[in-house]
């Protein structure tokens, strides 16, 4: 068995890589698995809570999408990058959540910039002293919530590119990748994403 204690690491102590790792994973080795686990726990939860728009459906997501990785960790070859691989697990559990969702429960609301959960309750950093006024902060708050109700309003398929492409920034090419796209219908979706977006702002800015 390959396992993580056993790997020999350079003398300037580097983390092992995602191939060294899924290598050990494939052996049994749990110490691997919990490695990428921390790595790419964050990229995930954020990539469900954008999604599903979600806390707790977001946490069940990156809960099942880590038990099915190292569950068929034997199936990924390596073709593509280990996160997209992870990523494509995520946004497939997602729908399968959102189909089993009402939807009142799909436009739920969140802030687009707000602090991701972690082992170390990471917090917003604080504002410097040139900090704009509470009216400002309040209005900033608004319109990233005005923001995420419009994405909630997007159909599933613009939706995931547009947080993919926008929000994760992952190539186009990874984007083709993790949702089994051609790179055109990627970009045709992200325009009429985009588009959609900026018309739902326009109204509800206009309301104000």
């Amino acid at each position: 068995m390959l396992e993580l204690s056993n790997i020999v690491m350079k003398e300037d102590q580097q983390t092992p890589d995602d191939q060294t790792l899924t290598a050990a994973c494939r052996q049994g080795d749990t110490a691997a698995f919990e490695r990428l686990v921390l790595r790419y726990q964050r990229l995930l939860f954020n990539v469900a809570l954008r999604m599903s728009g979600s806390y707790e459906d977001a946490s069940d997501i990156v809960q099942d999408a880590f038990i099915s990785a190292w569950n068929n960790i034997g199936e990924f070859r390596g073709e593509a990058q280990l996160a997209t691989w992870l990523t494509a697990i995520v946004v497939n559990l997602t729908r399968n959540r959102l189909r089993q969702r009402s939807i009142s429960e799909q436009r739920s609301a969140f802030s687009l910039d707000a602090p991701l959960p972690g082992g170390n309750r990471e917090r917003c950093p604080e504002l410097p002293g040139s900090a704009p006024s509470a009216l400002q902060q309040l209005e900033d708050v608004e319109l990233r919530a005005m923001v995420q109700r419009c994405i909630g309003k997007l159909d599933q398929q613009f939706r995931e590119v547009l947080v993919l492409r926008d929000m994760q920034e992952l190539s186009y090419e990874e984007i083709s990748s993790t949702l089994k796209l051609r790179e055109g219908t990627v970009k045709s979706r992200l325009f009429r994403a985009r588009d959609a977006i900026k018309n739902c702002l326009k109204k509800a800015l206009d309301r104000t």
